[in-house]
């Protein structure tokens, strides 16, 4: 790994919660295709889905995108469908791409008035003391933009709930669980 030890990188972890309005079923109908990834990921990371999608997704499916994550310079990602538990959670994992380390979980539950769905994302960077400075000055930024875009997406497919215990903003944790007042 270039010099690097695997266990010595850093690790970043991306935390979002949002609630709306329908069933567990019709949400889990929408995101187990992945042919709707396309309807809410942002236009700006010019994501193209290379390989051939089925209607639902299965542990072992392997999807190949292109991306343009940063100034227009095109990048292949291959992920990996590590785990499915119908209606409740799925993981995505890179197998190749920008990412040293990419895991994505996906949960969704039923609560009153519609489903929670909560992603976390683990991930690390490479270039040791250069991925770190990318991480402050870029990529935790990306992340977090690509997260809201989400979040406006599935509020325009799926509405908004209106109930005081609404969390619809992204929640964001950084490792170490201090909070963002206390960066």
């Amino acid at each position: 790994m270039n010099g690097e030890s695997y266990s010595a990188m850093k690790t970043y972890r991306h935390h979002a919660v949002q609630r709306f309005p329908g069933t567990l079923q019709d949400a889990w109908a929408f995101f187990s295709d992945p042919r709707n990834l396309p309807r809410i990921t942002p236009p700006w990371l010019s994501f193209k889905v290379l390989s051939e999608l089925p209607a639902r997704m299965h542990s072992g499916l392997l999807i190949e995108y292109r991306v343009r994550p940063l100034w227009g310079v095109p990048v292949k990602w291959v992920t990996e469908i590590t785990l499915v538990a119908e209606p409740f959670l799925f993981v995505d994992e890179q197998r190749r791409g920008p990412y040293r380390h990419w895991r994505h979980e996906h949960r969704f539950r039923a609560v009153d008035g519609g489903v929670e769905m909560e992603d976390e994302v683990i991930y690390r960077l490479p270039g040791g003391p250069f991925g770190r400075l990318a991480q402050r000055l870029l990529v935790r930024k990306r992340v977090e933009a690509i997260f809201e875009y989400r979040r406006q997406a599935v509020e325009r497919i799926f509405g908004k709930r209106q109930d005081p215990g609404d969390f619809s903003g992204p929640i964001v944790i950084p490792r170490g669980g201090r909070s963002p007042a206390n960066r």
